[in-house]
């Protein structure tokens, strides 16, 4: 019996009395989508009212994004859903890429005993949405009107006016704020009369969940052209309750509107599930359809409307940054536009988070860009040089880094103009990175009890002091109560780890940590003495020894700057070995050449492009690159003799 999650129907309300008041409305979100919906949250834990608008009378239908990072998840506790949405989720490590019958690759994220959580977890966007809901309905600031649909949009000043078809008839809502949250296919940004720019992949995917108790282990798993649909590349992911969501890849010569109807869906799963040897039954529950697309706004903010999510940006399905994206600008949005609603800050905050989110998108853009490249590319160059890579990870598994899906992580805003500088040499955590969560001990009155960093720094900013003495954690209290009593509502926790020997006492304005073995302090990459200012978004605002700096920080804020003594942190890219790097740079400079050559002389290319490496490189290394790439073509006709032989 199926267990696939059907989300129930809500009923439209009235809002009339809503209209009549002569004071506009706070904030008005459009959209409860996960982002949507994450922002009100956010709003409405730094007591502001929020009323949200959407279009349908229920949460989306069927997964769509499924897979959601260790960070979102962090978030997801930060907004107040996560105990509630951690009960359902399917965690997993890593995953297994075949190039037809044979692995060519199995990864694992990174994942360290000192982690909260586990790298990734799948769970169905909807039943994220339905839980999101639930906690919209029940808090008090937040009022949720189903079936609102926005068709009108007049910016007058510093108000916003929306007109919205409701079962009711037409209603008109003047807001202070208006957040479009609403999708990639944005009603709002199309009002405003906005267009995203960038590129679309020409690479068309078929998705679809099926109910099927399979005992294959919880992980991404991916088929370059299978026996089962030659050609095609096919991924499969496990949902929690034994549902699978199934992404194949059309052909450009596909009719898409063919290939979306439900017996032709049913035709290749049920290839592909009769190749992995299936006998246990399965029923189609949902199907969709994807292309790939790196489309951004050039600015998030236009006047008193401010974009997110897909309404701001679209990025490539693979590596799943989607919704991990949007679950980020949720955050950072409800914060800074908190800080503004309060007169905390000036409205130029705002453009701060147009130029942190933008950033953060060409961040996904830039990962998301090379595993497109890989799981659908889009020109003869891209096409040739992946199918080569696939063949060559056969028997040279060094080529297998250039298969990786390069999973969604954390994005930094070392760009932001919030962003403080720091002084030459610094290494470890910057200013700009986000500060993970992660396993710490709490000193109490009574003995050291287990927590973790994102419980102790709570939902809004937090001053963390490394090895320090009971003087200067006093001091790190007072600068972080000043600062809470500025940034009212928003709450500021003063958090310390005692310098070796020294002992501190705690206190309620003082989270003491033990971290006599020094496994934090080494994490960070900090001595003693240095102090980190965490964001409620997590992000690191800074890091100083200057413990009077610390007073500077609500003036920047509120201007939006940072200093400008000191070097902006610079990013370098993890885990990449320069033997990787030669690999992916010939990988992506080859396909270009490829793409740039004339058709009728793309062998004579090859070859001439062979005869210059050769004559750079010694007899025995040509002999055997030569003898490498001689045994994968004979390994790969042999391959395709036999598939051909099964197909027909």
């Amino acid at each position: 019996m199926s267990t696939y999650f059907h989300p129930p129907k809500y009923p439209a309300t009235d809002f009339t009395s809503m209209t009549a008041g002569d004071e506009p409305l706070p904030v008005v979100v459009v959209g409860a989508g996960p982002v949507g919906m994450g922002v009100a949250l956010g709003l409405a834990q730094r007591g502001i009212a929020v009323t949200v608008l959407e279009s349908a009378d229920q949460v989306s239908f069927g997964s769509r994004a499924i897979c959601i990072s260790r960070h979102s998840l962090e978030v997801a506790a930060r907004l107040g859903v996560g105990p509630e949405l951690e009960k359902i989720v399917l965690p997993w490590v890593g995953g297994r890429s075949y190039y037809r019958g044979q692995e060519v690759l199995h990864f694992q994220m990174p994942h360290s005993e000192h982690d909260v959580r586990g790298p990734m977890v799948n769970v169905s966007q909807s039943e994220i949405e339905q839980i999101m809901t639930e906690a919209l309905l029940a808090h008090p600031l937040i009022t949720l009107h189903w079936s609102a649909r926005v068709v009108g949009v007049v910016r007058a000043g510093k108000e916003v006016m929306l007109d919205i078809d409701t079962a009711f008839g037409a209603r008109t809502l003047r807001a202070c704020w208006v957040v479009a949250a609403d999708g990639g296919r944005s009603r709002m940004r199309e009002l405003a009369g906005l267009r995203l720019q960038g590129n679309s992949y020409e690479g068309s995917y078929v998705i679809a969940d099926i109910h099927w108790e399979s005992k294959l282990p919880a992980e991404r798993m991916v088929w370059f052209d299978p026996p089962s649909n030659p050609g095609s590349t096919i991924i499969m992911h496990q949902q929690p309750r034994d549902i699978w969501r199934i992404d194949y890849q059309l052909d450009a010569s596909d009719d898409a509107a063919v290939e979306t109807q439900e017996h032709r869906i049913r035709d290749r799963i049920t290839r592909h599930l009769e190749w992995l040897e299936n006998d246990v039954p399965w029923t189609l529950e949902w199907h969709g359809f994807y292309r790939a697309h790196a489309l951004a706004l050039e600015t998030f903010t236009h006047d008193r409307i401010l974009f997110a999510g897909d309404a701001a940006h679209l990025v490539p399905i693979f590596g799943v940054r989607g919704l991990n994206s949007g679950m980020e600008d949720a955050e950072t949005l409800a914060w800074q536009l908190a800080a503004v609603v309060h007169g905390t800050a000036d409205e130029v905050l705002l453009q701060a988070y147009s130029t942190e989110r933008r950033g953060a998108w060409q961040q996904n853009v830039d990962n998301a860009g090379k595993s497109t490249l890989i799981m659908s590319p889009g020109s003869h160059g891209y096409r040739t040089t992946r199918d080569a890579v696939l063949a060559l990870a056969t028997t040279r598994p060094e080529f297998a880094h250039l298969i990786n899906p390069r999973q969604s992580s954390a994005t930094h805003a070392h760009l932001s103009p919030l962003t403080w500088p720091v002084a030459q040499g610094t290494t470890g955590v910057l200013p700009g990175d986000p500060m993970e969560d992660r396993r710490v001990r709490v000193v109490t009155t009574s003995g050291t009890v287990e927590s973790s960093l994102n419980q102790v720094r709570g939902t809004g900013f937090a001053v963390l002091g490394i090895g320090l003495d009971a003087a200067a954690a006093d001091v790190i209290a007072a600068h972080a109560a000043a600062l809470a009593m500025a940034l009212s509502p928003e709450s500021v926790q003063a958090i310390v780890v005692p310098r070796a020997g020294v002992e501190v006492d705690p206190a309620t304005d003082l989270t003491v940590l033990d971290d006599g073995d020094g496994v934090l302090s080494r994490a960070l990459g900090a001595s003693d003495g240095e102090v980190f200012v965490i964001r409620p978004d997590g992000l690191v605002l800074c890091r100083v020894r200057d413990v009077s700096l610390l007073g500077q920080i609500h003036e920047h804020l509120r201007s939006a700057t940072a200093p400008t003594s000191g070097v902006v942190p610079a990013h370098t890219e993890a885990g990449a070995t320069p033997e990787e790097l030669v690999r992916e740079n010939a990988w992506m400079g080859l396909s270009e050449a490829l793409d740039q050559a004339d058709e009728t002389d793309r062998e004579g290319f090859l070859t001439r492009l062979a005869m210059l490496l050769g004559s750079q490189s010694g007899r025995r290394e040509f002999v055997e690159a030569l003898a490498a790439a001689s045994a994968v073509s004979s390994k790969a006709r042999h391959s395709a003799s036999k598939h051909s032989v099964v197909d027909a």
